[in-house]
């Protein structure tokens, strides 16, 4: 699985984006609340409008985090993901198909006995760090609902011979893309996925060895 950010313009049949979502909704779902919605863009007129947003994005990314080399990247490896990068914010009205995931956790009664429930299996300070990181946990139940869905969709154009990238840039101005989308703004939106026909193939895909990222029974 690799990003893909050059993308004919060739249309893509409805069929195959709807096997996508498909794909996205058989995701798991944190407590089964499976309160995921997903937004597909393929109107070019709308593509257009939402063009400009996605360059403001990507300038403000490229002119910031965007500029750190990691240490996974030579220089070439890096000017050749920047050029890409580039190429897809020019071409993004071409774009064949936008997902946009989105997510609403839904809201939990509290009550008296689920206060003492969690003090009790927590104790006072462990129920005290709860409270100060309870809008981080929140957002992360969110997004543990939502990502392996999204990876599912990844996995499936992979697996049709589409192209796609995640990407969460437009975080940056969520604002305005909700306000472009008619997306609630009490919902949250976790990535933006162009979709297409890839101008090239897909070639190797280059990971650290399992060695080196595994930690058994102990860090």
């Amino acid at each position: 699985m690799r990003a893909m950010r050059r993308l004919s313009a060739d249309p893509v049949p409805d069929e195959l984006l709807e096997r996508l979502i498909q794909a996205a909704v058989y995701g798991p779902s944190g407590s089964n609340a499976q309160d995921y919605q997903y937004v597909l863009v393929t109107d070019r007129e709308v593509m257009a409008r939402l063009a400009p947003l996605w360059s403001r994005c990507v300038d403000a990314y490229l002119a910031s985090v965007g500029r750190t080399l990691a240490a996974t990247m030579s220089d070439a490896k890096f000017e050749r993901m920047r050029a890409a990068i580039e190429y897809q914010r020019d071409h993004f009205a071409d774009t064949p198909a936008l997902v946009i995931p989105c997510y609403r956790l839904p809201k939990v009664s509290a009550d008296l006995d689920g206060l003492r429930g969690v003090v009790t299996q927590l104790g006072t300070a462990g129920t005290g760090r709860l409270a100060a990181h309870g809008g981080r946990i929140s957002l992360l139940a969110e997004a543990s609902s939502i990502y392996p869905g999204v990876q599912n969709l990844l996995l499936a154009a992979r697996a049709l011979g589409l192209g796609a990238s995640l990407t969460i840039w437009h975080l940056m101005l969520e604002r305005e893309w909700k306000a472009a989308l008619g997306i609630p703004s009490e919902v949250h939106t976790f990535a933006l996925i162009p979709i297409g026909w890839p101008l090239k193939p897909f070639g190797p895909v280059r990971r650290h060895p399992v060695a080196e990222v595994l930690h058994r029974d102990r860090w």
